[in-house]
């Protein structure tokens, strides 16, 4: 593992020292996206001026939760991804999201978090708020609510990680239905808006 940095080693010293929980934030964006059609990846085409992707990974640095990482796959988008975050490739992003998530707690383990973020790449309009609000919250699982419906962010805390699917789609999904009474609801600000067809490029109605 490669070394930190002084920086980042102070970062984890002081929230240590203050008893706050290392946090992170990790955007899932490995998938094929399929369903956009074919020529350009969605998470590369142009919204509202700059790729797709970039909003979801700009919003979840500006929320300052701590360090961002982008779970990469079926596309090589380091070039469009904004400032500093860790790119961590999941090979096995064929077999579905639960592999990304996977891929996303070794990430947070390797930074000894102890709560991590979890958010879509194809999520332009959730805001800081809504990362930094889910981020905030003290239950085991927090999930952000949108008008009353729950869309990512979601806080997973360390003690939930060994519960979390290894294989399929469902994702935090699955713990969620089986383990309710660890599960917070956030109401958040922002527009869970997920792009999956070009015709999604558009926004909001």
């Amino acid at each position: 593992m490669t070394d930190p940095g002084p920086s980042r080693r102070a970062g984890r010293r002081g929230a240590a020292a203050a008893g706050l929980p290392r946090t992170g934030a990790a955007v899932l964006a490995a998938g094929a996206g399929s369903r956009f059609g074919a020529g350009t990846h969605k998470l590369l085409a142009d919204f509202r001026g700059r790729p797709l992707v970039a909003w979801a990974v700009a919003h979840a640095q500006a929320a300052a939760i701590g360090e961002v990482a982008v779970v990469t796959g079926a596309v090589d988008l380091t070039p469009v991804l904004p400032g500093r975050v860790a790119v961590v490739a999941n090979p096995r992003w064929a077999d579905g999201q639960a592999t990304s998530l996977q891929a996303a707690l070794g990430w947070a383990r390797a930074e000894q978090l102890d709560v991590l973020v979890v958010g879509l790449g194809d999520q332009p309009l959730v805001p800081p708020e809504a990362w930094a609000a889910v981020a905030a919250a003290d239950s085991p699982v927090a999930i952000a609510t949108f008008g009353g419906r729950r869309r990512p962010p979601v806080r997973l805390a360390r003690e939930v990680w060994p519960l979390l699917p290894t294989e399929g789609d469902a994702g935090a999904r699955v713990l969620m239905a089986r383990l309710p009474d660890m599960v917070g609801e956030v109401a958040c600000p922002g527009d869970p808006l997920d792009v999956d067809r070009p015709e999604d490029l558009a926004g909001p109605a």
